[in-house]
């Protein structure tokens, strides 16, 4: 699978020919002021929570591309009055196949309102699961044990998680949250954005490596394949 990186937690995944776009925060980011989201294509927008970074740009890119919202309940019902039709939602402990992989909505300890102030209900991350390989998009979270049941049930092939610290966890939690899950590869997402969240990337990469984990720490777009 390809993935591309967009900056602070935006990530788009391709796989079974099919993109799936994590959590679009890009216009208001002055850091990936060189993406144009007019040219992102999506068949999905998975988001995680209802804060700003990670919402900003889902119904302008959802209403250029069609693509499908999947996201909480409440999250997804916020988007459907703004008029957006092509929705699925889900809550934690579910899981859906749709025509990529199977998506299960997992746990996330952290907080969530939309931009507007409306509650948008409880943070979670997902487990994708496809012919082409398994991973953990944590979404913004702290280490939580919940994190145990995951590498219990899946054989994850890598992780995208948070490492910026303050508003969620930082590289030691994280290292330790690739032990839960059962991975010694992950990809760092949420930080540098902002001036709570910039981190010192030589000894967050040595914090890495002194835990036995290959840390991926990608640049603005980006494209490896996984």
């Amino acid at each position: 699978m390809k993935l591309q990186y967009f900056g602070h937690s935006t990530f788009l995944i391709t796989v079974a020919d099919k993109k799936i776009l994590f959590d679009p925060f890009i216009t208001p980011n002055e850091l990936a002021k060189d993406i144009d989201i007019k040219q992102i294509e999506a068949d999905y927008i998975l988001v995680t929570h209802g804060h700003e970074d990670h919402v900003a740009d889902v119904e302008a890119i959802a209403k250029n591309t069609g693509a499908v919202v999947v996201s909480n309940f409440e999250v997804v019902s916020w988007f459907q009055e703004k008029g957006l039709e092509n929705v699925h939602p889900m809550n934690h402990g579910g899981s859906k196949t749709f025509n990529f992989g199977n998506v299960k909505y997992v746990n996330a300890i952290h907080s969530s309102t939309l931009p507007d102030g409306t509650p948008g209900g409880n943070p979670g991350g997902f487990v994708v699961s496809t012919e082409e390989g398994t991973f953990y998009f944590a979404g913004d979270t702290a280490l939580t044990y919940d994190m145990k049941l995951i590498g219990e049930e899946f054989k994850l092939d890598f992780a995208i998680m948070p490492i910026g610290d303050n508003f969620t966890m930082g590289i030691k939690d994280a290292c330790k949250a690739a032990d839960f899950v059962g991975t010694n590869k992950f990809i760092g997402m949420h930080y540098d954005t902002f001036p709570y969240i910039q981190i010192d990337e030589q000894d967050v990469k040595k914090s890495a490596q002194e835990a036995g984990k290959e840390l991926i720490m990608l640049n603005i777009g980006e494209i490896i394949t996984l």
